[in-house]
């Protein structure tokens, strides 16, 4: 008789508990500016996230298929505390504020010959997972890592959709059910972000556990081709002819959000969110400034285009359009715009993480895409 012996898997978690505050508040990102955020009336982002994708994994650790090694205090003792959860501590002093090198510790304790975890599981952003790939150094090669997503950005190949299917994720790896890929790991400059240049750099690459609806992949610009701008123009064009003058517009980030701002002679902030009202653009506003602004809810839209290559409307970039404000406006009042090209690669799916599970619930079904001129795709939002 054959008996089948289950392998206890280590696995690693390390929690970024700054990362993400940049979001709503418009700043484009959390490196060097978390003062400002504060400031800015930014709250933490990461805790959220790391107690969803933990709860998500209760049952997994409680059979005891899973032994989970965290970081301690703010990132991940605290949260998996919160969850009920059993875990063992790293031999790291608890503080009340953490930077990179605290997260570069805890990731190169784990692979170290006394914990040696099976998979590393971070909470964080692009620059999180930069920090991680410095840490492994020369276990990169080995090392198996996966992003719970909780930055402002992400565009780095290595984060699951959101935290829930990370969890899904980590349980595939643990039943052997998960192959592994490389994917790459990439950052923007964020102050080059904030002077609205998007310039993106390959850092390296990290083994992944790879299930391909569930892992986000990274993002791939928009090829700048004639063919691409008129695509946009013919977009712009219907939008415009069709916008009522005294109706609020909130306009997402993006190339092809930003043809309509041209078109209608207003300058965009090519990577940030902005207000159309009255004939008049009120440019990178943040959350506040959106609830505070618009008055007539009923007569607001949001115009949006999904992030080339992942397909995400909403929570990579954008958070400025928070749960609040989506549930303010309303499903029906989200245009989504996507060149006939960006369509083609999205593989009949868009996807969401606003990080609220009930706007997500709300925005998933199928909605319509302008794809240009008068012309409509309906694409399933998973």
């Amino acid at each position: 008789m054959n008996i089948k012996v289950e392998r206890i898997m280590r696995i690693g978690f390390v929690v970024n508990p700054i990362a993400g505050m940049g979001g709503r508040v418009g700043l484009k990102g959390t490196d060097g500016v978390v003062e400002e955020a504060v400031r800015l009336g930014a709250r933490p982002v990461a805790p959220g996230r790391a107690e969803t994708f933990l709860k998500e994994l209760k049952a997994y650790v409680a059979s005891g298929r899973i032994r989970l090694v965290t970081a301690p205090g703010l990132m991940g003792e605290d949260e998996a505390g919160r969850v009920g959860l059993d875990f063992t501590v790293l031999p790291l002093q608890r503080k009340s504020e953490t930077t990179a090198e605290d997260t570069k510790a805890a990731v190169k304790m784990l692979v170290s010959d006394e914990h040696r975890a099976d998979l590393i599981v971070f909470v964080g952003g692009d620059g999180t997972a930069r920090d991680v790939l410095d840490a492994l150094d020369s276990y990169a090669d080995e090392a198996v890592v996966l992003g719970v997503p909780s930055g402002v950005k992400m565009y780095s190949g290595v984060f699951a959709i959101n935290s829930s299917e990370a969890a899904k994720v980590v349980e595939a790896f643990v039943d052997g059910e998960a192959d592994v890929a490389e994917m790459e790991v990439v950052d923007v400059d964020e102050g080059s972000v904030r002077r609205g240049r998007l310039e993106i750099r390959l850092y390296g690459y990290l083994k992944v556990p790879y299930l391909p609806l569930r892992i986000q992949g990274t993002k791939t610009p928009s090829p700048e081709t004639v063919d691409e701008r008129e695509n946009q123009k013919a977009i712009a064009r219907f939008v415009i002819e069709n916008m009522k003058p005294d109706a609020t517009y909130i306009l997402g980030p993006g190339t092809t959000v930003k043809a309509v701002a041209d078109l209608l002679g207003v300058r965009k902030t090519l990577l940030g969110v902005d207000l159309y009202l009255n004939g008049q653009l009120i440019t990178d506003v943040n959350e506040r400034t959106i609830l505070e602004t618009i008055k007539d809810w009923r007569n607001t839209w949001i115009i949006v285009s999904p992030i080339g290559g992942q397909g995400i409307i909403f929570g990579r970039g954008n958070q400025q359009i928070s749960p609040d404000v989506i549930r303010k406006v309303g499903k029906e009042h989200i245009l989504v715009l996507a060149t006939k090209n960006k369509v083609k690669r999205l593989k009949g799916i868009l996807r969401v993480d606003t990080g609220d599970p009930k706007v997500d619930g709300l925005l998933k079904g199928y909605v319509k895409v302008l794809t240009d001129y008068g012309e409509w795709r309906i694409i399933r939002v998973e």
